[in-house]
């Protein structure tokens, strides 16, 4: 698998009394484009907290760059792992480019002023994300997919080696949804780690080489979309009748429900 750019090793996580992750252990190797999947409650979200030390689990180890993330400070992660969020956040009365400057926290001294540097990398972010022409708004004015690739901008300025996304085409129509993705894949293309949590399967497999699939915790399967989206492990997990086909052009799996939903203590 090469080298791998993130090592999960035996992650469990609770909230309260409810557990999250269980025993959680995978490996990502470098320039990978990995798509976390699974029904809602499953981890995915937790899964990238805990990759990106947002959230303490209460056991288990995750590793960046051969050194535990444990203990590593939040200027050390952000060095290493960007993020894109799932929910927007609240940045009322900045600008698009404040914001993304804001992805250079991991690169600029303490009280020091941005430099030259910082400069170009955020623009050449923007000119990526084509958000360049955005610059001067108010980012509360923009719309769904301007926003993300907003924030997709400024997780670029940080210079990462590893880009988490959560739920990174939520709340976008069919159009941003494929921009998104076709930014993201560009970008992985190049060399960049990518690791995104998907609610869609289909597009998980249009885009993603390697899938995890989460289910109660626990990872489920993982593998190429053609080993992970199987009817009969589509329908254990997420309890749907759905048929899955190859692709005519892509040769990807395509998944369509066909209704049948089982509930909780049925057979």
């Amino acid at each position: 698998m090469g080298q791998a750019a993130v090592v999960v090793q035996g992650i469990a996580c609770r909230y309260d009394s409810i557990p999250a992750l269980d025993g959680v252990s995978l490996q990502i190797p470098k320039g990978e484009f990995a798509g976390v999947v699974g029904p809602n409650g499953s981890g995915k979200t937790t899964l990238l907290r805990v990759i990106h030390s947002l959230i303490t689990p209460q056991r288990g180890v995750v590793w960046l760059r051969g050194a535990d993330v444990a203990g590593l400070t939040a200027r050390q992660v952000a060095s290493v792992v960007a993020v894109v969020p799932q929910q927007p956040q609240h940045v009322f009365g900045f600008s698009v480019q404040d914001i993304v400057m804001m992805g250079r926290f991991p690169h600029i001294p303490l009280f020091a002023a941005e430099s030259k540097a910082d400069v170009a990398a955020v623009r050449e972010a923007m000119e990526r994300t084509r958000t360049w022409s955005l610059r001067a708004r108010p980012v509360d004015g923009l719309s769904g997919g301007e926003r993300q690739r907003v924030l997709l901008a400024r997780a670029l300025a940080q210079a990462p080696e590893v880009l988490l996304l959560d739920e990174p085409t939520a709340h976008l129509d069919i159009r941003y949804q494929l921009e998104m993705m076709e930014l993201i894949a560009g970008l992985n293309a190049e060399g960049l780690t990518v690791i995104a949590a998907l609610h869609d399967l289909n597009l998980a497999s249009m885009f993603c080489r390697l899938l995890v699939l989460l289910h109660d915790g626990g990872i489920a399967a993982m593998g190429t979309p053609g080993e992970v989206l199987t009817p009969e492990r589509l329908r254990d997990v997420y309890g749907a009748e759905v048929e899955v086909r190859t692709h005519p052009v892509t040769g990807r799996p395509v998944v369509t429900v066909l209704g049948g939903v089982r509930y909780a203590g049925e057979k």
